[in-house]
């Protein structure tokens, strides 16, 4: 009896867990959209027992790459690492350190191709021989967000909201003249508003070799008669007090969410802050142009993020990685997305699906960011960017505009300058690539 009972007592004994595969993800998000990124991860976890993504905060986009980067050479890369578009060139020339999305989707059975992204998505991440080389995820544009409450004090009509710099230029004044103890106009990134957007938006390049997608041997070429008018016109309006400059990055945003900026270009992701903590009535219209250089934009390069692949993992992890990329590229996971962040649809099904069931329509400051993305088919100078040590290089980018802004240099000289030392950058990236 008791050779009974002990066998009965051994067989209900419950079964050890089977293990669980750990998948370590980098990224750059915080506030609302870190928040969802962790929503993502573990609905992922809740769906399926074989696989535990980890979403782990490493700071601002700069710090991100840099701890992967420093991570793989110690071999303790995570498997995901958030990188934003600055980084492509960077990340695409590191043979040996990213495994490319493509591959890895294909061994696990569960291909992905460029045509399942919408189109100047998918030539961002494009590796040389044609399939992704990473996967869009956090996918934005630059808009310009409006304080309609600060445009009827001065006396500007919200449902005439400006669309050239011109117009824009004449309703900052405006602004400054009706309050001159606030913000009229400033901005985010300067950088990628003020030279690539720019350039990109009137289909003039950043550089050759189609922005450097075609290439490392390409060349800065943005000290043109566009750009050093439009940084003409920032310098003027910076004297004068209506142009208002905050820093090299994003910290500026505050300055709209607050109410202390009447208009304000920056990223379309901004749009979780502003709508959990704008308390004023507020808008989003596309980038400003010049009429006289274009009769309309082309189409903006994207901004945000997409997720490579690190090398060195095992078969297991890479088949719970491919998994978790295509668990994003599901349907109901891009709608949470795109519904809650100022992100787009990545994939032509998400945004169709979308348009169809009407949310742009009812939610039209959503789609300002799409449209300015898929207005027109990209060409050779809006596809997307690709330069090597892009980081480095924007810092010297930056650098010349604030000398130019501070009365240090003229715009000319500050854009030559600019595209000079940035050139010098290229060519030391373009020589260790060939190691």
């Amino acid at each position: 009896m008791g050779l009974l009972i002990a066998a009965l007592l051994l067989a209900l004994r419950p079964l050890p867990a089977a293990a669980v595969t750990e998948l370590q993800f980098w990224h750059a998000l915080d506030g609302p959209n870190g928040e969802l990124v962790t929503r993502l991860a573990e609905t992922f976890n809740a769906a399926q027992p074989e696989y535990r993504v980890v979403p782990v905060y490493k700071g601002s986009y700069a710090e991100t790459i840099s701890s992967g980067i420093t991570a793989y050479r110690t071999g303790a890369a995570p498997h995901l690492l958030q990188v934003f578009e600055v980084g492509n060139g960077t990340m695409a020339a590191a043979i040996g350190a990213v495994r490319p999305v493509a591959t890895v989707m294909r061994e696990a059975g569960l291909p992905v191709t460029p045509e399942d992204f919408l189109p100047v998505v998918a030539t961002n991440y494009l590796a040389p021989e044609g399939g992704m080389l990473s996967l869009p995820f956090n996918v934005s544009s630059t808009v310009m967000w409006i304080n309609r409450d600060r445009f009827r004090q001065a006396g500007l009509d919200v449902k005439r909201l400006p669309t050239t710099w011109p117009e824009v230029f004449d309703a900052a004044r405006r602004l400054k003249a009706t309050d001159p103890a606030r913000c009229a106009l400033s901005s985010a990134w300067p950088t990628w508003v003020h030279l690539e957007q720019l350039s990109a938006w009137h289909d003039r390049p950043l550089a050759t070799r189609s922005n450097g997608l075609d290439g490392y041997d390409a060349e800065l070429v943005f000290n043109g008669p566009l750009q050093v008018r439009h940084l003409q016109n920032l310098v003027d309006l910076k004297r004068a007090g209506v142009f208002a400059y905050n820093d090299r990055v994003n910290r500026g945003e505050s300055r709209f969410v607050s109410g202390d900026c009447a208009i304000f270009l920056t990223s379309s992701s901004l749009y979780g802050k502003v709508a959990a903590a704008a308390r004023f009535d507020w808008t989003v219209a596309p980038m400003p142009f010049y009429p006289d250089i274009v009769p309309e934009p082309q189409n903006a390069i994207l901004g945000g993020g997409s997720l490579y692949v690190m090398q060195g993992k095992t078969p297991d992890e890479y088949r719970g990685v491919a998994r978790f990329l295509a668990f994003l590229m599901d349907g109901r996971q891009q709608a949470t997305m795109y519904r809650n962040t100022g992100y787009i649809p990545t994939t032509r099904g998400a945004y169709d699906d979308a348009v169809a069931e009407g949310f742009f329509e009812r939610h039209p400051q959503l789609h300002v960011a799409v449209q300015e993305l898929t207005r027109r088919p990209p060409t050779r100078n809006t596809g997307g960017l690709r330069l090597g040590n892009m980081l480095q290089i924007r810092d010297l980018w930056a650098e010349e505009l604030e000398a130019a802004l501070n009365g240090v240099k003229s715009p000319q000289k500050a854009l030559d300058d600019a595209v000079a030392r940035g050139n010098q950058v290229l060519r030391v990236f373009q020589q260790r690539t060939k190691k």
